[in-house]
Parts: C-alpha cells; structure tokens; sequence
C-alpha cells in the first residue's frame, strides 16, 4: 500500500519537539500547555468570527428540535457541531495561535459547518457518501463533549457494497498548538489507496492518547464502524513520534485487537527515557513508582506474543531508545522484534526504510487477526487492561504485581493453563470460533488440577482460585473486590463517565473548605485544557439517581459541606471527621489535613466516588508526556499547610492502596 506520512498532516506540529530539555525541568517555572499565543486575533477578526459561531450555535440548536423525530439525521448532529467547537473554544479560551494562518481556517471551517448543517435541515449528508479525507465528531461517554476525529476514506469504497476493509489508526505526534480547529484542518499527506481506512485520532489533544486520550480511540472506532465497513481482523495500530509511544501502549494492553502493531520513535517507559530524552533523574515515592506499572509498556512486552509489531526509529534519533528498551523486554521474554532503523535518521522516517516497512505491515495486514490462537501469553499489573484473546484475568493476588497466564488448547478437548498472581480467570472463545469437540467434555488443566468442562457450542468458562486450589463456578464472587474496571487508582475515574459534585454546605473548616474550592477550580480547568472537555459539574443537592446509576462522582468538600459525602462518610475506609482524618491507626489534624481517594460508590458499588481530586498529574507533567502518569494511588492524605505547586496539591503526607477487596492494609500503609 502507499502509506501515508501523517507527520505531513499537521506540518511541524507533528514533529514538534517532547519538551525543551532541562528547561522543562525546574517545577518553579512552568511555561503553559497549550502556550499563550503571541499575537491576538485583530478586533474585526474577533467580531466576525464570534457572529459566525453565534449564527452556527442558533443553527444547531434548531436542528436539535427540527431533528428530533428523524435519528438518522440526528445521530449526524456531532459532525456539524465538531466544527462550531473548534472555533467556539479557539475564541473562548485564547487559543488562536497564529492569526494570520488561523482566521482564514476558522472561516473555513464555520462555513462548513454551516453547509452541513443546512444540509440536515434538509435531510441530507453529503459528506457521508465523500470519499479522502472527511473530519466526523462522537459524543464522549466521558463526559459528553463533542470529539473529532479525521478518516481518510479510500477511493474504491462502495458505499452500497458488503465488502469490509483494512482499517489503519494513526496515533499523530506532540503539537501543544494542535487545537481542535487546527487538528480540523486536516491538510497536506492525507492520501490512501483504494481499499484502506484511515483513522488519525485527535487522542483528547497532546495526552499521548492516555487516560482519557486511551478510550477517545475507541470511541473513535467504534463511531466509524458505525457508518463504515471495517473488517475488524484487519485494523493496524500505527503512530509517530508522541504517536509511536501511544502505539507502543495500544499494543501491549490491547494486543487481541489489532492484527499488527508499528510504533516510531516515541517512549516506551518512564524512568530511563526521561533520563536519556529529558536529562531527568526521578526520585517517585514507592506509591509512584508502583503506577508506573500502567503505561511501562516494558512491562507488558509478552503480550505481544501474538501482535506482529514492526518498530522504526531513526539511527541518530534519542527516541531510538523507545525501541531499544522494548527490544530488551522482548528477549527477556524469549522473543525478538523487527526493528528497523532508518540510516543516519534523526527524528523522521527515512524514505526506503519507510517503503519495507510499509511492505512488512501490508503483509501482516493481509493476513490478519487469528481468531483463536493456540498459545497465548498475557501479563498485566492492573484490572484496568484484563484481556488477550479468549484469556481474561478477572481477580488478582494484588494489584501492581505481576500477574501471568500461559494458555495453550492442545487438542480439541485439553487446555493447559498455567498463572502466576490471578485468582479468578475466564476462557471464552468468540462466536463461531469454538475450536473444541462441541459434543465432548473438555479438560482444562490449571496449575496442575484438572477440571472437566461439559461439553458445549458456546465455549465460556470462568474459574476461581481457592485454598483447594481452582474450581469452575457459573460467575464469580458478588462480594466487593477489585475487578475489571473498578480497581482503581484515582485517575481510573475519568476514564468513564463523571460529575463533578460541587458542595453548598458550610465546611467543617475554613481553611480546607477554601483548599477544596480552589482544588476544584483547577480540576475543572486542567481537564479542559489538556482533555478538551467541559467537566459536568452539579451542586450537590442537584445529583440524581441517575447520576449514580450512570456516573463516578467526584466529591469536593467534606462531610460537613457536600451532602453526598455525608451520605457515605461512614461507609469509607477512610474516617473524616472535624478532629481529624484516620487512616487505619493514624489520625491526621483535621483543619491541616485533607483526604483524597477513590472507592466504590456505596450508593452504587458499581461505580466509584472520588475524594477532592481531579486526574493526578499537574503542570510541571505537561511539559513531557512521559511524565503524563497518575502521581496518586487509591488514597492519600494531603497536609495542606503546604502549598500547591505544579507537582501536587500540597505535601503527600500519606499514600497507598487499597487491597484487593477494597481495604486498608495493616496500619493503613
């Protein structure tokens, strides 16, 4: 295929350099992200594009009533206000770069804004049967923003046909200047062949497509698949620069959803890259550097067991190391990576090297995703990334050590299983795709004990660990303990959907009261800013059982103050009271001192409530993405005669986890 250079895409903002170098690391002097822009928009500049987004706004909002009997129609609305967004928030929150190239575009952009919606007014949407390159917008189950995001759609597809096609995901580079209206420009280097999709992710602006950044993918993906033929054994995993080291993580933690993986440059780990990148030596508390265990891909490299990954770098570029230090995890576990190397390359692709790489993942691509494969190998450090293949790790011995399956079906009634650190453990092999005698019992032998499975078209079976060692059981336990998607740490809230809960009580404290209004005001700003969302906020007398069904609640404010707080003051782990904050023997002075974590909702242990804190990683992280980690586990305690700094929110008095039934450990340590 001819591959697309998607560092074309947005000029130098995909080759824009990670950080400064050691300017980036005095935590004193933090420069902004996104930056001040230098010039402002010229005054009739301004008053023309603010009528142009007023006239769009009142046009959205009709068709929001005029759609309301037509779904189709309505479903579209996202692709219209995608474009109202970009420049509404480009004006709103100063973020016009540079005037002279990006008025004309904001102009642009309204006006197609206008046209497409003008044309659902009358039941039409041209640019769902437009082939190149097409901007589209999702609702975020998040928190209910309009994300955009760019698809390249080939030339030869019949939009009348059945046939599906390759799907490519490119991950773009750093670009502290890629607003939304910017990243809608598209522009030069969007190009395909006849058959395949391309999918350039915004990734929630210049996250490394973590966090929240990590679930616009799929949202993404799954918005495409809803109005395109994507053969989902064909979808290929690719990135550059910052987009390499997002490529590195979709692989590793999600290895059963793509058919081949090409990471370029980027970062692999934390530690070492931002010694040799960033000329930082990190000194993280023994809680800080246990998170690291969630974006260290090294520490995920089995998992690529199954994943074809083909990574480039350049011979003279520093991020070569990302390569490296994958290509060292790999052969720690009995493997060997393709890497090719651009000669005498800094931070690009080399022009040949580019071609075999494209011919490599091509291949791969034409083969595709097995649907069952034989062996599979799977590792992870949290519930957060439980899945390869027919493997799922539902229970682990503990959070943020290693937990391991080597799976193999031997024949077409024997499965050997062997783990390490797992207590409970699914099997289920796709639809259509049981590869086991349907009309005889399987044996699955795990760690030793063998266990007959009755025999069945539909093959799903779950296991549980227990002192005699492990049993099959029709579903696993009800009672609270860390699973998938409810293990935390705090950051793991604002991977779903949240409200803010803003008190209207009267605090136990005047100083922490005061700690928690500020504390919220960041949040609720920085999530803007660097997730390009508005957090919802409600007062909390306002939140609804609705709320709780569907949300994480982020609770600011103290028992005294937040009366969704008083509700479950009692039912936490960690006490709160005017005297003070007791964390297992420990009591913390109450008027200095401030609780922050999350558990599940007692309300609805379906869904957690969070403590007095937004996403963990602050200004001084910005300025590298490696550094874009959670700094704050499931719980802390926050001495608040100290001050907030670009780092944390006060001093980090106290930090840990919670076990894996969602309880303090001896001494609340």
């Amino acid at each position: 295929m001819r591959w697309i250079c998607f560092l074309l895409l947005f000029g130098s903002l995909g080759l824009t350099a990670m950080a400064d170098g050691p300017a980036d690391n005095v935590a004193e002097k933090v420069r902004p992200v996104p930056p001040t822009p230098k010039d402002p928009v010229p005054p009739e500049e301004m008053i023309e594009l603010q009528k142009g987004v007023s006239a769009l706004g009142a046009e959205i909002e009709g068709l929001k009533t005029a759609l309301k009997d037509k779904p189709e129609l309505l479903a579209l609305l996202p692709d219209v206000i995608v474009y109202y967004k970009g420049v509404h928030d480009a004006l709103k929150y100063n973020e016009v770069f540079d005037p002279k190239k990006e008025v004309p575009t904001a102009k642009k952009q309204l006006q197609i804004g206008m046209d497409r919606a003008k044309a659902l007014r009358e039941g039409k949407a041209p640019w769902m049967t437009q082939t190149g390159n097409v901007i589209h917008g999702y609702v975020s189950k998040i928190d209910g923003s309009i994300q955009p995001y760019g698809l390249f759609v080939p030339t030869g597809y019949d939009f009348k046909g059945m046939a599906k096609h390759r799907l490519d995901v490119w991950c773009h580079g750093r670009g502290e200047t890629l607003s939304e209206l910017n990243f809608n420009q598209g522009g030069p280097g969007w190009s395909g062949n006849a058959k395949t999709f391309i999918l350039s992710l915004y990734g929630r602006y210049c996250c490394a497509n973590k966090f929240a950044g990590e679930i616009d993918c799929f949202e993404a993906l799954d918005a495409v698949k809803k109005n395109y033929r994507v053969d989902e054994d064909r979808v290929v995993m690719r990135g550059f620069s910052m987009g390499g080291a997002a490529c590195w993580q979709f692989a590793v933690h999600y290895p059963s959803v793509w058919c081949a993986a090409a990471p370029g440059a980027g970062f692999s780990e934390t530690a070492d890259f931002l010694k040799v990148f960033q000329k930082e030596t990190v000194k993280p508390r023994p809680d800080e550097k246990k998170l690291w265990h969630m974006y260290d891909c090294t520490d995920y490299a089995l998992n690529l067991t199954n994943l074809p990954t083909v990574a480039y770098s350049g011979e003279i570029d520093s991020q070569k190391q990302a390569a490296d230090m994958m290509e060292k995890a790999l052969k720690d576990e009995g493997m060997t990576l393709i890497h090719l190397i651009g000669p005498k390359t800094a931070h690009s692709y080399h022009p040949e090297v580019r071609k075999e790489l494209n011919k490599q993942i091509d291949a791969l691509a034409e083969k595709g995703r097995p649907a069952v494969p034989p062996l599979v190998k799977f590792t992870t450090w949290t519930l957060r990334y439980p899945t390869s293949y027919w493997v799922t790790i539902a229970g682990m011995e503990q959070h943020w050590e290693r937990a391991k399956v080597v799976a193999e079906i031997l024949d077409k009634t024997n499965v050997k299983v062997t783990t390490s650190g797992v207590t409970d453990l699914t099997l289920a092999m796709p639809a259509g795709h049981n590869p086991f005698d349907s009309s005889k019992p399987t044996t699955i032998t795990i760690d030793g004990k063998a266990i007959s499975v009755p025999a069945t078209m539909k093959f799903v079976v779950n296991l549980s660990k227990t002192a005699d060692g492990w049993k099959a059981v029709d579903a696993f336990s009800t009672d609270l303990h860390k699973r998938p998607g409810l293990q935390g740490p705090i950051d793991d809230a604002f991977l779903d959907s949240f409200v803010m809960v803003k008190p209207t009580g009267k605090p136990m404290n005047e100083a922490v009261g005061k700690w928690a209004a500020g504390e919220m005001t960041h949040a609720t700003i920085h999530w803007r800013n660097q997730f390009r969302g508005e957090a919802p906020v409600k007062a909390d007398t306002d939140v609804t059982d609705a709320d709780i069904a569907a949300s994480n609640l982020i609770l600011w404010g103290d028992p005294s103050s937040n009366a969704v707080l008083k509700k479950i003051a009692d039912k936490l782990p960690v006490k709160w009271t005017e005297s003070g904050v007791i964390v297992g023997g420990k009591t913390y002075a109450g008027g200095t001192h401030v609780p922050v974590l999350i558990y599940p909702n007692p309300l609805n242990p379906k869904k957690y409530v969070v403590l007095n804190s937004g996403f963990t990683f602050r200004e001084y992280d910005y300025l590298n993405n490696a550094r874009q980690i959670s700094k704050l586990p499931d719980y802390a305690v926050i001495d608040i005669t100290s001050p907030v700094t670009p780092r944390f929110p006060g001093k980090v008095e106290a930090a840990g986890f919670f076990d894996e039934k969602w309880m303090l450990p001896t001494g609340g340590k």
